[in-house]
């Protein structure tokens, strides 16, 4: 089984090819920004978002560190603004948006992410996206208001309709000490089918 931040990379990436457009909404240490600049290669684009300047500091310098810094353009700001620093021409283009939820590893800093801009930055994503295009969400409940932040990213997700997009829940559910979970999405092509029942 992969873990949740592989399966993140996985649904992330797989549609992604060479020359395509992806967002990491929350660049943190880099780790997603690289996954995806390696996905589109020297041809795409990949816009990484983050409030803190140690965050955007720590990417810029592992994407150095692997060669990637071409096609990545990092943007210092929260990811409820994401579409407003995006380019127009990239509305609706994009393959992949990542988030990782929580706190910045490693930093001193306290700051986490909340309902309040996670909510906005997830539907600025939904607008964002292409049709296939996928959104990850990373979810981390061990730290103070981390279970009440998936709580409204479940409620969230699970309030989609279904006709515009697909949405699940990865989780492994008998281990302890609050491992992280998954929610993804995924936008549904133009005239593609309401349910993923093939009998229906």
């Amino acid at each position: 089984m992969h873990s949740v931040l592989d399966f993140a990379h996985v649904l992330a990436t797989r549609g992604l090819e060479a020359g395509d457009i992806a967002v990491d909404a929350t660049t943190g240490n880099g780790h997603d920004t690289v996954a995806l600049a390696r996905a589109v290669g020297a041809e795409g684009q990949v816009f990484g978002i983050d409030v803190q300047a140690d965050a955007l500091d720590s990417t810029e310098d592992r994407l150095v560190d692997e060669g990637l810094e071409g096609p990545v353009t990092l943007l210092h700001a929260g990811h409820e603004h994401l579409a407003d620093h995006l380019p127009s021409r990239v509305h609706g283009q994009v393959g992949a948006v990542m988030f990782n939820l929580g706190y910045l590893p490693g930093s001193a800093s306290t700051l986490t992410t909340t309902p309040d801009t996670t909510i906005p930055a997830l539907d600025a994503a939904m607008g964002v996206l292409r049709p296939g295009g996928v959104a990850t969400v990373v979810l981390y409940t061990g730290h103070e208001g981390g279970a009440d932040e998936a709580e409204a990213v479940d409620e969230w997700a699970a309030a989609l309709p279904q006709e515009q997009f697909r949405a699940l829940s990865y989780r492994f559910v008998n281990q302890r000490n609050d491992p992280p979970r998954l929610v993804a999405v995924e936008k549904r092509a133009d005239g593609e089918a309401g349910t993923t029942d093939p009998a229906a």
